[in-house]
């Protein structure tokens, strides 16, 4: 029952968090602090990644694919697993970033800024589910990153507090990097990661 109350709390606390996000993610990243509390984030990462991977086979299933056991395995599990683990990585790139622009060297506080934007993981791997050809795809891809750029920005000075300069100057550098990752032919190869149907159809 206390478990039960907890994932509840936290489920509440996730939607009071996604609303400051979304509205005033300034005030939200600069209250994040070390409390020695890693085991949330790590729970919060994997029930958004098994909420995004649940939503995306019942949309399957919608649309009438065969489901088969390899297939509920990857939606079920391995996307939850996958999501603690890009959580992780993306620790290292912040902490990366936050070495660069002179911000926090806290390990704790990167990975919580990180959890707390994990709400937009389901959101991904519906949307790219959603895309239905090379034009569509093309779109959602580019709202996404850019939107994922905009976050880590606001991690990386309200959270992380790095110079906003310095920040402006990385998070440039990683926009140049996707923009040219889409004006090349890599872009098949990161939209082949996104939705294999969908970006085949760039081939035609």
């Amino acid at each position: 029952m206390q478990k039960k109350n907890s994932i509840k709390g936290m489920f509440k606390r996730s939607l009071r968090h996604i609303y400051l996000i979304l509205t005033d993610p300034k005030r939200f990243f600069t209250k994040i602090v070390a409390d020695g509390n890693l085991e949330e984030s790590m729970l919060k990462a994997f029930l958004y990644g098994l909420l995004g991977g649940a939503a995306v086979l019942a949309m399957q299933l919608i649309g009438g694919a065969t489901i088969t056991f390899s297939v509920a395995f990857s939606k079920l599990v391995i996307i939850p697993v996958l999501a603690v683990a890009i959580l992780f990585v993306m620790g290292g790139l912040l902490m990366l970033v936050s070495e660069i622009t002179g911000g926090e060297r806290d390990w704790e506080i990167a990975i919580k800024g990180l959890a707390a934007v994990f709400f937009i993981y389901p959101v991904i791997l519906i949307l790219n589910a959603i895309a239905f050809n090379c034009t569509s795809l093309w779109i959602i891809s580019a709202v996404v990153d850019a939107y994922v750029l905009f976050l880590l920005y606001n991690i990386g000075v309200y959270c992380m507090k790095g110079n906003k300069t310095r920040v402006i100057l990385v998070i440039g550098a990683f926009a140049v990097f996707v923009i040219t990752v889409y004006l090349t032919d890599y872009r098949f190869g990161w939209f082949m990661l996104k939705n294999t149907a969908a970006a085949l159809k760039c081939l035609v």
